[in-house]
């Protein structure tokens, strides 16, 4: 079993804990796939805090309607409708979890695929940013909640216990070829965090065969097996420098795994208190069957272990 470290301190914010020192309040969960936001209304549920979840269709997990006090399918991209539907279950703060396919804003029919209202086209067409990246875009998204009377706050203010510590969490360990790739690929990876381009990188020999994007962990990690014939590489999957750990925050589960045993991958590479490890005992008795090292890191640590 991994273990655990609690969040990192940050800029004030709302905080989901606050509610359970005074009433129940409800909270808001903006879905999408993957398994942590079933975790997170598991958790929220067994702390008494009711969850009204709006699902985002062919993303969200329809196990998240038993697990909710109230459950809606987002079916079209409808700010109003979500907006609605929190004032309705009497939400004053909200939570995002799980993966959010952005690729799909760039479809050649995006608009008959997401039939968005007219407050997420005004907001997409005419709201002022910098770029289309994904801090940009939610960071104006939660903006544009706010605006409303709902309050963003982190799901790991229920859920700590999803943050790796330092440490080897598989039988095997990196040897000192795939030492050397991990630093390589960290140095790496938080450079493209810092430009909000992706959080992973898979390296081989010190090359780099992959670098996450748009298209996610998993295809990068697929592509990567591609490019050199499904023969042992390393993937280091790191937070931002600037991360905001109300969305976007590094996760890998047993898909994860799965995805690096198709690809020929051997080593992977986490940071320590900002990454999520979902379905922990699960993850790590299919790394060790595949012989795959898991080893989570912070930045002193590979200066440490490398003997700078």
């Amino acid at each position: 079993m991994s273990q655990v470290v609690p969040a990192a301190n940050s800029a004030p914010r709302p905080s989901i804990t606050a509610n359970l020192t005074d009433r129940k309040a409800p909270v808001g969960l903006l879905a999408g796939a993957g398994l942590f936001p079933i975790y997170f209304a598991k958790k929220a549920g067994e702390s008494g805090i009711p969850v009204v979840c709006v699902g985002v269709a062919g993303m969200a997990d329809p196990e998240l309607a038993r697990q909710c006090s109230e459950f809606t399918w987002l079916r079209r991209f409808s700010l109003g409708f979500v907006f609605k539907v929190f004032r309705r279950g009497r939400v004053r703060q909200w939570t995002m979890a799980g993966k959010f396919h952005k690729h799909i804003i760039f479809q050649p029919r995006r608009f008959l695929m997401l039939w968005p209202d007219w407050r997420l086209l005004r907001f997409f067409f005419w709201r002022r940013r910098h770029n289309n990246s994904d801090d940009s875009l939610l960071l104006g998204l939660i903006d544009e909640f706010r605006a409303e009377g709902f309050d963003c706050v982190s799901a790991l203010d229920l859920c700590p216990e999803l943050l790796v510590k330092p440490g080897n969490l598989t039988r095997r360990r990196p040897s000192d070829s795939e030492w050397a790739d991990i630093r390589y690929g960290w140095e790496l990876a938080k450079k493209m965090g810092e430009l909000d381009i992706g959080q992973s990188v898979m390296v081989r020999e010190r090359a780099v065969l992959a670098v996450e994007a748009i298209e996610g962990t998993d295809a990068a990690i697929r592509r990567a097996g591609t490019l050199c014939g499904n023969r042992g590489f390393v993937v280091v999957k790191v937070a931002k420098p600037q991360q905001d750990r109300r969305f976007d925050m590094p996760t890998i589960g047993p898909q994860t795994i799965q995805t690096m045993i198709e690809a020929g991958s051997r080593v992977l590479a986490i940071e320590a208190g900002e990454t999520i490890i979902l379905d922990d005992a699960a993850t790590i008795e299919l790394a060790n069957r595949a012989g795959i090292a898991i080893v989570a890191l912070t930045a002193a640590g590979i200066a440490e272990h490398l003997g700078e």
